[in-house]
């Protein structure tokens, strides 16, 4: 019954990943290490004073340009 996502992330490799984070979000350093565990190709995005649940809904902070400039670089 125990499970941490992030034991076996680089089986995910070769996919790109892009992990977004509050720079003053307390889960952040899940995402930095989910991020040190990843293999490449991968980005780590942090949104300038954003907590953890800002990113769900909160539109002004939602950084989509970051998110299409990623989606048109790897999914072609």
């Amino acid at each position: 019954m125990n499970f941490y996502p992030f034991n076996d992330l680089e089986i995910i490799s070769p996919r790109p990943l892009l992990f977004i984070t509050g720079d003053k979000a307390h889960s952040k350093a899940f995402s930095e290490d989910a991020y040190q565990r990843a293999l490449e190709p991968k980005e780590l995005y942090y949104v300038k004073g954003a907590g953890h649940v800002d990113l769900y809904d909160r539109v002004d902070l939602i950084p989509f340009d970051k998110l299409t400039d990623f989606f048109n670089k790897y999914l072609k």
